[in-house]
């Protein structure tokens, strides 16, 4: 059954153990396909780096099929064989990094029409800080100080993630730019499972949902669910 994760940052480590075998579980188990995309890393040419370290930290997990797919930049987002290999994934994890670079290649793509046909065939989307931004409605890009369209798996939402370090400062401007939606607030290696409609949260803190200004503060640790 289709689901989405969302993740923080700090994705490769400690507690995010819990989001990512979940996921994998409802990918349907360690043999499923998993494929990574360092899309948001490869403006300071670090995507090579980035899809070793997924791939290291999936199989440490238990996974037995897992490869890195290198979705980089508009042509290769264009590239049919790696669409064919999305198509086919169970579950798709986009990195951190660049948002702007992950959104704009990503946009029209054939690669994202193919994560689009596999999540609808059932398989789970996860996304983490950059990856997790894009996935929504809009995201906010940090280096532009833009808000910019996101690729709307998530209606009316917006990610800000290594909430607990810093990204927390965005709420208020984004709360008035974005005053309809609900901005989501991740801490690091931390994830949100979205499951039948219902928000699961895994590992080490928290989520912070802000409606119209108003923030839940740390109602939403692990173990707790809640409706966007």
């Amino acid at each position: 059954m289709s689901a989405i994760l969302l993740a923080g940052g700090a994705e490769f480590g400690g507690r995010m153990r819990e989001p990512d075998l979940r996921a994998i579980e409802l990918a349907g188990g360690f043999d499923a396909p998993i494929r990574i995309i360092p899309t948001a890393a490869a403006p300071d040419n670090n995507h090579k780096r980035a899809g070793n370290n997924g791939l290291r930290w999936f199989k440490s997990l238990g996974a037995r099929n897992v490869d890195v797919t290198f979705v980089i930049n508009k042509a290769s987002a264009q590239d049919e064989s790696l669409a064919l290999n999305l198509r086919s994934a169970k579950l798709i994890y986009l990195l951190g990094g660049f948002p702007r670079h992950l959104g704009k290649t990503l946009l029209n793509s054939l690669a994202w029409q193919a994560i689009l046909d596999a999540y609808h065939s059932g398989a789970v989307i996860a996304g983490s800080s950059a990856g997790a931004m894009v996935l929504c409605e809009n995201y906010y890009d940090p280096y532009e100080s833009k808000l910019l369209p996101g690729l709307n798996l998530i209606p009316n939402s917006c990610v800000l993630p290594h909430h607990n370090t810093m990204e927390k400062n965005w709420a208020a401007q984004l709360s008035e730019r974005l005053p309809k939606a609900v901005l989501i607030g991740i801490d690091e290696q931390t994830g949100m499972i979205n499951n039948n409609g219902e928000w699961m949260v895994y590992g080490a803190g928290a989520v912070t949902l802000y409606r119209q200004t108003r923030a839940e503060q740390g109602n939403y640790t692990a173990g707790k669910s809640f409706l966007l």
